[in-house]
């Protein structure tokens, strides 16, 4: 039997689950579901609805040199199984470099090769996968969830018990500033650099000062030898990340239990305390390159590098043939104006509000985010049966794993574990 929905067919098949996103969190739920599914004698049937034609983690920031923060056993399983044929170790073995990594005597492999570890996971993961399909709306009923889609057959419909919200993070710019040709995230920088216009000055100007900034900078300064690159920020000083094993521990998978548990108050002076080991800071290595690149400049009386700290821009205004940027200085209020091919914004994301897609069949209180249980089920209104999760963005609730990929393994079991729970539930 065939359902239509605006002209378009619709399987009037039930789902177990349906995913919205298919980057590394659902991933990482869908490689559980795929092991769920090789030993449990009732299968959990699932489908997962990218909207990008294929998948990719960040295709646009894999800048050469460039390497992860986080251990390479905070993967898609590891956590969850050590065992699981998903880890980065099974990954390195199918792929005949084990021996080489292990030479290498880091737990920080490259953004490039993690890149390409995610690639072959989704490739080997036995899940119906949709891409180029995008959520629109999610309905909940009583008992089902109805997700709207736009794809390359039309806008489709598709029907499941549960609904688990991965649509990852969304890129900011501050607030009046519009995307152009030569004013950009930097989340896609090195497809924007490929489309910025010619330019005789060659001059680059990168805003912020985390990680992602402190990289754009090292990558332009290295990669286009003539040019200008000039780096904006508000601080004085980049900030050193704090990576130290105690404070590393704030994104231990234990600590979401303490974290959720905690007062709102405590939760708010945990983040305040602990935001440099994720937010606006930069690894030491990486300072201290950039230091030392800018002060050998001076000595040979040859700048390219320029850091404007304490500052803040005025206005930006793109042209035809660049990018003026009036700056004045925090502390003496001195205004200083760039002309520059090419402005880089790296300011980092925010988390996908689930209210813009999120449907109670009309109940009162559907534009105000449901309060998010333990194992990431929204507390619906009353009647609703079926399940609805967010996998990540939650930092609030469950701190500041949530964003990062330090538990993903966890949280996937954590899902799939509630998810067939309340199944049980529903049969019992």
């Amino acid at each position: 039997m065939r359902n239509t929905v605006n002209g378009a067919n619709t399987q009037s098949r039930v789902y177990d689950l349906v995913g919205v996103g298919f980057g590394p969190s659902n991933l990482a739920l869908a490689t559980a579901v795929h092991e769920h599914n090789e030993t449990a004698a009732e299968r959990i049937d699932a489908v997962f609805l990218e909207s990008k034609p294929q998948f990719g983690w960040h295709p646009g920031m894999l800048l050469p040199g460039s390497a992860m923060q986080i251990s390479f056993a905070k993967d898609l399983a590891t956590l969850r199984d050590p065992r699981s044929a998903f880890t980065f170790f099974n990954y390195l073995h199918e792929r005949g470099r084990i021996v080489d990594f292990v030479n290498l005597q880091t737990f920080f492999p490259s953004r490039r090769e993690f890149s390409d570890y995610l690639q072959w996971a989704a490739d080997r993961v036995a899940v119906e996968v949709r891409y180029a399909t995008t959520a629109v709306r999610v309905d909940c009923g009583e008992d089902r969830v109805t997700v709207t889609c736009e794809g390359p057959q039309g806008v489709s419909t598709v029907v499941a018990k549960n609904v688990v919200l991965g649509p990852g993070l969304a890129a900011v710019l501050p607030e009046g500033i519009a995307p152009g040709p030569r004013v950009f995230h930097n989340h896609n920088l090195l497809n924007e650099l490929g489309q910025v216009p010619s330019h005789p000055h060659g001059r680059f100007a990168v805003v912020g000062a985390g990680q992602s900034a402190g990289e754009v900078l090292r990558y332009l300064h290295t990669s286009y030898p003539e040019a200008e690159v000039h780096s904006i920020f508000s601080k004085f000083g980049f900030t050193p990340s704090d990576d130290s094993p105690y404070a590393n521990r704030v994104f231990d998978p234990d600590t979401v239990d303490r974290w959720f548990g905690a007062s709102e108050s405590v939760r708010e002076r945990m983040l305040s305390y602990h935001r440099s080991t994720n937010y606006s800071a930069v690894d030491i290595e990486l300072i201290s390159d950039l230091y030392q690149r800018e002060y050998e400049e001076s000595v040979a009386q040859r700048r390219r590098l320029y850091v404007h700290n304490a500052s803040e821009i005025e206005r930006v205004v793109e042209g035809s043939d660049g990018v003026t940027i009036d700056l004045v200085d925090l502390m003496d209020r001195k205004q200083t104006a760039l002309h520059v091919d090419a402005v880089v914004y790296a300011t980092g994301f925010r988390a996908f509000d689930v209210t813009s897609i999120l449907e109670f069949d009309g109940a009162p209180g559907a534009s105000v985010r449901p309060e998010v249980g333990r194992d990431y089920r929204l507390l619906l209104p009353d009647g609703y049966e079926c399940g609805a999760y967010v996998n990540g963005g939650v930092e609030d609730s469950h701190g500041l794993s949530s964003s990062l990929l330090s538990i993903v393994a966890v949280r996937a079991a954590d899902i799939l574990g509630s998810i067939r729970t309340h199944a049980r539930a529903v049969v019992g």
